[in-house]
């Protein structure tokens, strides 16, 4: 039934009159969406593609950015579409959410061989130099709660690789990222060590669209993605390897 109600909400639009919107897509690098052959590509990549061809959204253009560059676009900029981003409290009324990849976890790691770094809260977390990426999520809340001891770059890569030469003590970070972040540095993961698990921006990783892009232009992307979710392609896309 459930099917049914998107097929039809998606017919419906398909009848109204349309005007031409060309919607900006951004994203940064991640294990899910990166740079290959001089092309976007990744698993989000493949399904918001998805998406946007499903609602009759063709004309599309594809930005890989820093994640402060692509932020920045989707809070000021009409028709953006932003993606992987977190879902929080404090940015549910700056986005129009159009649906979610996978949900998320995210963890302090230091290196192995650092036995004196000891996080088993945030106070004790406030001790330690913390690489953080420009404007995401960790760089907001660690901020908002009273982190002085920042290192902020523009990238993952970037940041991992401040953690690798001890530039930073330690570094919050998905697991997802983990092995994407070692093969690419390259590093042995093995010399990592996991720590405290950040339960307060635990979250969803979603697409969401900037504030005044017409509602039409949502409504489309949003009944197209569920309709791929409800046909298990969003879950098997994303757990593919």
């Amino acid at each position: 039934m459930k099917t049914f109600a998107v097929l039809y909400f998606l017919a419906t639009l398909a009848l109204l009159p349309a005007r031409a919107q060309t919607v900006h897509v951004v994203s940064e690098s991640t294990p899910f969406t990166y740079m290959q052959d001089g092309k976007p590509a990744g698993r989000a990549m493949e399904l918001v593609e998805q998406s946007l061809q499903k609602a009759g959204l063709a004309d599309y253009h594809v930005s890989i950015y820093p994640w402060a560059r692509s932020y920045d676009l989707a809070l000021k900029e009409p028709n953006v579409l932003i993606f992987l981003i977190a879902r929080t409290p404090a940015r549910e009324p700056l986005f129009k959410w159009a649906g979610e990849f996978l949900r998320i976890q995210y963890h302090f790691y230091k290196l192995r061989d650092r036995p004196d770094i000891v996080v088993r809260n945030l106070d004790e977390a406030r001790a330690y130099t913390v690489g953080v990426v420009r404007d995401d999520v960790r760089h907001q809340y660690l901020q908002a709660r009273g982190f002085t001891k920042l290192v902020v770059s523009g990238q993952n890569l970037d940041n991992f690789r401040k953690l690798m030469n001890r530039q930073v003590q330690i570094v919050p970070m998905p697991d997802t990222d983990v092995s994407q972040m070692c093969e690419q540095a390259p590093f042995d993961c093995s010399h990592l060590e996991r720590l405290y698990t950040l339960d307060e921006i635990s979250s969803s990783l979603q697409m969401a669209y900037s504030r005044s892009t017409p509602d039409a232009v949502v409504d489309r992307t949003r009944a197209a993605f569920q309709k791929l979710a409800a046909e298990g392609v969003v879950k098997r896309v994303m757990d593919r390897k």
